[in-house]
């Protein structure tokens, strides 16, 4: 075993506490500086892999989605017609047509007041708006230095 304060170890290069002695705090700084530069820059370039992978499932998710609504669309359609068929066949196809019309008309009307009283309670970011009026005009842009 070598004794760690016998000088440089047998890669060929200094000891770090030689290096730390005889490098200057500005080239220390500079180093450091440079490494944090590389793991950043491989952090953005693993963050853009991965959110590339991401997006690439979500939108194939999403299609999967609007495939699966536009289907039930469809199933809503012929139940609809099977439903206006069959009352037709006790009242008459007018009339039949007209009841389910009104179901839908209903059911439309109590989804659009539900969504507005929704809609209603949305108070955006009032924490984040009382902040920036806190900012002082010298920090503002264009406020006065």
């Amino acid at each position: 075993m070598s004794d760690p304060s016998a000088g440089a170890p047998e890669t060929g290069r200094p000891a770090p506490e030689e290096t730390a002695a005889t490098t200057s705090l500005g080239e220390l700084l500079s180093g450091v500086t440079g490494d944090l530069s590389t793991l950043f820059r491989q952090e953005v370039e693993l963050a853009k892999a991965e959110l590339t992978d991401s997006a690439k499932k979500a939108g194939k998710g999403a299609g999967m989605f609007g495939g699966a609504g536009l289907t039930a669309l469809f199933a809503l359609l012929f139940l609809s017609l099977a439903a206006m068929w069959a009352l037709g066949s006790l009242i008459g196809l007018g009339w039949s047509s007209l009841i389910i019309a009104v179901v839908y008309a209903v059911v439309a009307l109590v989804m659009f007041l539900r969504g507005r009283k929704q809609l209603k309670t949305i108070t955006g970011a009032p924490s984040t708006v009382d902040s920036l009026k806190k900012i002082p005009e010298t920090v503002k842009p264009g406020g006065n230095a």
